[in-house]
């Protein structure tokens, strides 16, 4: 698989994907740090201090040739706010995906077209045989935009180790190069 250091800028119609920088931090501890958000992940982030760090270590490995996590914050187009964000995670052949979106705007579709930009950069930018995520058992509407951008149930984890020792059900998907450039064909 193709390795990057810095991933090109993705618009979507309605939001421009790109690497976090430092000032990113505000907007996403406005989301990140609510407890609505936080049911929804395994990696909380509690404070501001706590976002802060999380993207500063991110914004310091942009440059480094043989990185492997890419952290992207989803801007709107019309107001430039930060609204969402979604990472990759490159394995040896296959990249991990995930997303998340200011719950203020949940039900809006930004979800949707985060994960879609995440899909195409995963494919076509690092050239990943296979892209797959995992979303807790309880977040319905993860699993339901984990189907709707064409994911397949892969398999799940009923006691997937979460922050602070707990445990949580993880359904996993998949979804295979071939089956994702054969999208645009069906």
């Amino acid at each position: 698989m193709n390795t990057m250091t810095i991933l090109p800028r993705i618009e979507t119609p309605h939001l421009i994907l790109r690497e976090i920088e430092i000032a990113d931090a505000h907007e996403f501890a406005a989301y990140m740090t609510q407890t609505r958000y936080q049911r929804f992940i395994s990696h909380r982030l509690n404070n501001d201090a706590e976002v802060s760090a999380f993207v500063r270590r991110h914004v310091t490995v942009q440059g480094e040739e043989r990185r492997r996590i890419y952290h992207l914050a989803a801007e709107e187009k019309i107001t430039g706010e930060v609204v969402g964000d979604g990472f990759l995670i490159a394995h040896s052949d296959d990249v991990e995906i995930g997303w998340g979106v200011h719950p203020a705007l949940w039900r809006l579709g930004f979800g949707t077209e985060i994960g879609e930009a995440l899909l195409a950069i995963g494919f076509e930018t690092l050239r990943s045989t296979s892209c797959w995520c995992k979303v807790l058992e309880k977040n319905i509407p993860s699993k339901h935009l984990a189907r709707r951008i064409g994911f397949k149930t892969w398999h799940s984890k009923p006691d997937y180790p979460m922050q602070n020792g707990k445990i949580e059900a993880v359904q996993y998907f998949k979804m295979n190069a071939a089956d994702y450039f054969d999208r645009t064909y069906n």
